[in-house]
């Protein structure tokens, strides 16, 4: 991501609910293709706010 981006607070409730409506929204299309890209996207905003349980859990 580019360094002049301003630093945005994101909730982590904000997080879970766009993760499930991607969740969702994967689950409703039948291309392969489609679902990994809404899988990818999911991730990239998990890790937004969860990045450092994950790398605690290390």
């Amino acid at each position: 991501m580019s360094e002049n981006l301003e630093f945005e607070e994101i909730s982590s409730d904000e997080v879970d609910r766009v993760i499930a409506a991607l969740e969702e929204l994967a689950a409703s299309v039948s291309s392969q293709t489609i679902q990994s890209y809404l899988e990818e996207c999911s991730n990239n905003i998990y890790y937004l706010v969860y990045e450092d349980d994950v790398a605690d859990a290390a």
